[in-house]
């Protein structure tokens, strides 16, 4: 994504314009001392030479608006030399004088990602966020009608949306980079608290109940996973997350059935994504068919229908194999039931492949076969209790 740095409240302007600001602006007169002085500074690279000149600049107008102005300079000129501390320094000198400076806070977001500082990232797009908030919500000047403010603040707000989508951008991104599952979560609960409308926001909200599920907090996990389905009762990915970890622990057993099944109706009419290759696609329904059907037959595992169980396990064998934890916790229950209804020979197959594979069933499925008479090659058969 293109990343552009904004100075917003800038320079400018002796006539109107027909957009609101965002932040203050600073009015320059043309031909005026600072005009004149202002002029090689934004022609110069971003470099010591520059800030050499702001420091003559604030030296001799450095007062009132001309200090915002000037810090806002040396904020982009700093962020530009990778001189992170100074331009934190600088940005939130310009953020004290224009609290609403949304140029600033953008500017700070570039900082915080590039460094790859997840903490300064969000303090930053949270001010984003509430600049935005509060610019909506702007009543209209003196002299100036709701019809007409409406619509300059919808053109301001459309001119900055590149940048808005850059700080959500780097959001996401920097959440995803987390690596403790809990942070992860935490993050990903800042973000759409901060960015509700955002279109990277029903995706979070699974990477929320995913990312708590893998921190193993499963009442947050539920928790989370209940309300995006009360707003979005057809999510394929949270009716097979609810399905699945219901019938992993043998609880809610009829509605894991009925979220299993739910999702397999709708992935039956599913519509690839314009921007999901045939491949992609072919193999993400895969999965999640493989995971609707291991967990309809552990509904009925656990009901002892293992007949049935064994149906819908061998269903979703073929399916899961580009995914081994799933290809292997299927093929232990699998093998399971099937020794319980006496095909020894089959289970003894089965379960010497999940042995086979690396995985938390592999130690499950070793004891299993211990009992009816070890891996395929092995003398004896005797029966799983």
């Amino acid at each position: 994504m293109n990343r552009t740095l904004l100075i917003l409240s800038g320079v400018l302007v002796l006539a109107g314009t027909s957009a609101a600001q965002i932040g203050k602006t600073v009015s320059v007169a043309a031909g005026s001392p600072e005009d004149k002085a202002l002029s090689p500074i934004y022609a110069a690279p971003d470099g010591p030479d520059k800030v050499a000149m702001l420091d003559k600049f604030m030296a001799e107008y450095g007062k009132g608006d001309y200090e915002l102005l000037a810090d806002e300079l040396y904020t982009q000129t700093y962020l530009a030399q990778k001189n992170y501390a100074k331009a934190y320094e600088y940005g939130e000198k310009a953020l004290a004088l224009d609290p609403q400076g949304l140029s600033v806070a953008i500017n700070l977001v570039h900082a915080a990602d590039e460094q790859g500082d997840t903490a300064a990232l969000f303090t930053y797009g949270e001010k984003v966020a509430a600049m935005l908030k509060d610019f909506k919500a702007s009543a209209p000047p003196a002299g100036t009608s709701p019809e007409d403010w409406a619509a300059q603040k919808a053109e301001s707000l459309q001119k900055t949306q590149p940048n808005v989508a850059y700080v959500e951008y780097a959001l996401v991104s920097g959440s995803y980079k987390v690596a403790d599952p809990a942070a992860r979560a935490a993050c990903f609960e800042r973000f759409t608290a901060a960015f509700p409308d955002s279109s990277y926001t029903p995706t979070i909200r699974e990477q929320t109940a995913i990312a708590y599920e893998q921190a193993q907090n499963k009442p947050k996990m539920l928790e989370t996973a209940d309300s995006i389905l009360k707003s979005d009762p057809d999510n394929v990915a949270i009716l097979l997350m609810l399905a699945d970890y219901w019938s992993d622990n043998g609880q809610q057993l009829p509605q894991a059935a009925a979220d299993a099944q739910k999702a397999l109706d709708l992935l039956a009419k599913a519509q690839k994504p314009a921007n999901v290759t045939d491949q992609d696609w072919e193999l993400q329904i895969a999965v999640q068919k493989g995971i609707a059907y291991t967990s309809l037959g552990q509904v009925h595992a656990v009901n002892n229908r293992f007949a049935q169980a064994v149906v819908q396990f061998k269903e979703a064998s073929p399916l899961l194999q580009s995914n081994s934890f799933s290809y292997a916790r299927n093929l232990y229950r699998l093998g399971f039931s099937l020794a319980k209804l006496d095909h020894t020979l089959e289970a003894r197959k089965v379960l010497t492949e999940c042995v086979s594979i690396d995985s938390p069933y592999k130690p499950l499925a070793e004891q299993t076969l211990a009992k009816i008479g070890g891996p395929v090659g092995k003398p004896g058969s005797r029966r799983s209790n």
